[in-house]
């Protein structure tokens, strides 16, 4: 899938998480123990860079680790099919009135933010966002997860190569990320 840049690693999501909801947390049938969601929303970022982005190399207060959560292909386009765009295209949603009931119906909502490299600088082309909630939230935390891996050490050290200028280092321990295929019926609704 290349909706707004280069796409999405097979079914994984990546998120946040507070300090002590880590492997140790994971008590309910390998699933998030505790508080899931996040402003009413749980968000999951498919790219590593953008999440690295966001929590600061899992060193942001809250933020000092991070989860790889693995879903299901079925769950990932249940949501994508299920999702409104989290900011309003004309062309797409009508009226702002229509868009603005479809956001607050739909249990997920995408977001296309732009990707970024090792410095946290954007690059050119957008990467997904998804936020969960409602039903959504409900069929994430009970049905779609199939593996939880505490990524926090994998982030550290490529965020202490980044510093040490070793870039080379720094990519060669990226995770894989590719093009997610997916129907274009499944997202035409999502296109800026």
């Amino acid at each position: 899938m290349q909706p707004g840049g280069p796409g999405l690693p097979r079914h994984a999501r990546r998120r946040r998480r507070a300090p002590g909801v880590g492997p140790a947390g994971t008590q309910r049938r390998g699933k998030p123990a505790g508080r899931v969601c996040e402003h009413g929303l749980t968000w999951g970022k498919p790219s590593f860079l953008w999440m690295m982005y966001r929590c600061g190399w899992g060193t942001k207060e809250n933020q000092e680790a991070v989860l790889a959560v693995e879903i299901t292909r079925a769950g990932f386009e249940w949501a994508l099919r299920n999702a409104c765009l989290s900011h309003h295209v004309p062309e797409l949603h009508g009226e702002i009135a229509h868009w603005k009931r479809q956001l607050r119906e739909a249990p997920a909502r995408v977001q296309w933010d732009p990707e970024r490299d090792l410095h946290h600088q954007p690059l050119p082309h957008r990467s997904l966002q998804l936020g969960l909630c409602g039903e959504a939230t409900r069929r994430y935390a009970d049905e779609w997860i199939v593996g939880i891996e505490d990524v926090t050490p994998l982030a550290r050290e490529i965020h202490g190569r980044v510093r040490a200028a070793e870039l080379d280092g720094a990519r060669a321990l990226l995770p894989r990320e590719r093009p997610y295929p997916v129907a274009e019926a499944t997202v035409a609704h999502l296109r800026r």
